[in-house]
């Protein structure tokens, strides 16, 4: 099968330029001006922008948490990924207590395999330790994975002896980690403190207040410290605070190779959704929570100048009733929420439209620099000769609502419900194949597996 893409702009992270593209089969067969092809079927794309298909390199699909297991597994949530524009998830396949890291990703392939619409690979996220793992951790990183994760908070959580042996490991296997930053003992105390001071915590509006900006600032801080002693890169994901992103700079101004990514919940909500009525709150209860609106403006500011590398989801949704739990105590709530199918409408409406980012720059934190950093390039994240046929057609003057009625997501949740867009991703073509349409899936299911743990580092 053979498509030619006739008429359309390419965005890149380094410009845009009007050309056509060749299609053969699942890949790029080459680009350039008015290409002819015999037998091959006319896309008509006048008009339109052509971005390399989107990458979302944070997601939680069929997670369990809190007593739950998240709303959206592989069918739902990677048809919301595709109906937004998203051709390649990198989820976070879980190594639970006892676990060795094969176990995990085996796990993880149960959950995804033959259940995906959209492309996927993983990321390993660490909760043990010890000699055998780190073995097996060289085996991984060649064959499979190159990004894992630790938690500095959570059961889950690893200490700093063991955050510095990990990091200093993968340092010698060429593997990278991302890191939830916040610190533990501050949340816990001050849940306690709600606790003693009111006897319960019922009110969703006291939540933000048991993580607080300095709980963020202090761990991000301490884990560059850690890294800058191991002399090694780090990401620090869903950035949330200026306070977070003071301690980068100030790491990156010592020398430090320090990759950030933040959210769109980041970006456009706020802590006054706590404040909310209860049931509705409780919506909004993610991890780092939502800030104070300041933030927003450091954050945009940052991706802005380029010092944010990545913009992913934290995809990870409940319904209605499994964030009921919390109805007693706030803490029995399991944090997260959808955002699959939002991100490239909020990222294009809320920044490119209102002149925050460029269309390059669009692409950069959600296609190109997510298939660098994770080692995905160049088969995703560019629209080249040899790469993979993700090919999303932007339409940048139709106007649409946000809405949970028309979404994929099984949380049936929308965080930014009502909102006006204008610009869309029209079709989504994974690997050659048109598989989503305005919104609607056409072909579901056909997502593959993608190893990145091989291959050139071309960051």
């Amino acid at each position: 099968m053979k498509r030619l893409f006739k008429g359309g702009t390419i965005v890149s992270a380094g410009g845009m330029r009007k050309t056509d593209i060749l299609v053969k089969g699942e890949k790029i067969l080459m680009t350039g001006d008015n290409l002819a092809f015999r037998d091959a079927e006319i896309v008509d794309v006048t008009g339109k922008l052509l971005f390399p298909g989107f990458i979302d390199a944070h997601t939680h699909m069929a997670l369990e948490v809190s007593g739950a297991v998240t709303a959206d597994g592989f069918d739902t949530g990677t048809k919301a990924e595709l109906a937004g524009g998203t051709t390649c998830i990198i989820d976070f396949a879980t190594q639970y207590a006892g676990e060795s890291l094969g176990q995990a990703l085996e796990n993880w392939h149960q959950k995804a395999d033959g259940e995906a619409s959209c492309d996927y690979a993983f990321h390993l996220a660490l909760s043990e330790w010890n000699e055998e793992i780190s073995r097996e951790l060289e085996e991984i990183v060649k064959d499979d994975v190159s990004s894992f994760k630790m938690y500095m908070t959570y059961d889950n959580r690893v200490d700093d002896e063991t955050i510095y042996e990990v990091l200093s490991r993968l340092k010698e296997l060429g593997g990278i980690a991302g890191v939830h930053c916040e610190n533990h003992g501050i949340i816990c105390a001050r849940q306690k403190e709600v606790m003693k001071k009111k006897g319960n915590r019922r009110d969703v509006s006291d939540y933000p207040w048991t993580r607080p900006k300095e709980a963020e600032a202090e761990a991000v801080g301490r884990l560059l410290r850690i890294a800058g002693c191991v002399d090694t890169p780090v990401i620090i994901v869903h950035l949330s605070t200026a306070a977070g992103y003071r301690e980068i700079l100030r790491a990156r101004e010592a020398g430090q190779t320090v990759y950030v990514e933040t959210c769109p919940q980041y970006l456009l909500l706020d802590e006054g959704r706590y404040f909310l009525p209860a049931e509705e709150a409780r919506r909004y209860m993610v991890a780092p929570p939502l800030r104070k609106k300041k933030n927003q403006e450091i954050l945009w500011e940052a991706l802005r100048e380029g010092r944010i590398q990545t913009v992913s989801t934290d995809h990870c949704s409940f319904t209605d009733s499994q964030k009921a739990a919390g109805a007693e105590d706030f803490l029995k709530t399991p944090c997260g929420m959808p955002g699959a199918e939002e991100r490239p409408a909020l990222m294009w409406q809320f920044g490119v439209n209102d002149k925050k980012i460029t269309p390059e720059q669009m692409c950069a934190y959600l296609s190109e620099n997510p298939a660098r950093l994770y080692r995905l390039y160049p088969q995703k994240g560019t629209l080249e000769s040899g790469s993979d046929a993700d090919i999303v057609v932007w339409n940048p003057e139709t106007e649409w609502t946000l809405s949970a009625e028309n979404q994929q997501s099984a949380s049936g949740f929308c965080p930014m419900e009502g909102a006006k867009i204008r610009g869309r991703a029209e079709q989504v073509y994974l690997r050659g194949e048109l598989v989503a349409e305005n919104g609607k899936i056409l072909r579901e299911k056909t997502g593959k597996y993608v190893k990145h743990g091989t291959g050139k580092n071309v960051w």
